[in-house]
């Protein structure tokens, strides 16, 4: 099966990503988990005042998936 993450510009599609959201580099990892998932799985903000919220991972993630012209699986 193929995987998000094995495209060839997933690194690229990532770090513009992150860059854009204001995301750092050292909680890029944190989105990874997503690519894994279906979309109806992805977390919500908690209003936890959380660092990163949620809502800024799932962003990178979205941003991600369009850069790279896929979308995220739903089930």
């Amino acid at each position: 099966m193929f995987s998000i993450e094995d495209h060839p510009q997933f690194d690229a599609a990532l770090a513009q990503a992150s860059e854009e959201s204001g995301l750092a580099e050292y909680f890029r990892p944190l989105v990874l988990p997503l690519f894994n998932m279906p979309l109806s799985q992805w977390p919500g903000c908690c209003a936890g005042n959380c660092l990163p919220c949620a809502q800024t991972l799932v962003a990178v993630a979205v941003r991600t998936y369009s850069l790279l012209a896929t979308e995220p699986r739903q089930a």
